[in-house]
């Protein structure tokens, strides 16, 4: 069974950046995809960005192209978001997913899910 831990919510103003962290165990072998969620109060789960566990195939929500990094370590099982410039509807509970489907980007795609971490951007 796959788990997910993430870390590195936090608060931060608006400008500031922030680095998120997953850490997935349970992986059998195969070709994965980690991808991070955002779930803002009120609205629906939306895409933020994804990548292979290889590191290769990044993808990201519009929103958020030229401010947000993913990377991937495959020898560690981690996946790192960065990001910088944050505005406040960034504002969510970040949660991490993974798949087997190359290049996911739909969360009906994901198969396992953290529980999230807190990012809060003030103005």
């Amino acid at each position: 069974q796959v788990r997910l831990v993430e870390s590195g919510g936090g608060s931060v103003q608006a400008g500031g950046s922030l680095r998120l962290s997953c850490t997935a165990s349970g992986l059998s072998f195969g070709v994965y995809t980690l991808g991070w969620f955002r779930q803002a109060p009120g609205k629906e789960r939306s895409f933020v960005a994804s990548i292979a566990l290889s590191g290769f195939g990044d993808r990201y929500a519009d929103s958020v192209k030229g401010r947000f990094g993913i990377s991937a370590n495959n020898a560690a099982n981690t996946v790192d978001l960065y990001m910088d410039n944050l505005k406040a509807e960034d504002t969510g509970v970040y949660v991490c997913a993974s798949t087997s489907i190359a290049f996911a980007s739909r969360a009906v795609d994901f198969e396992s899910w953290g529980q999230g971490t807190q990012v809060i951007v003030s103005s």
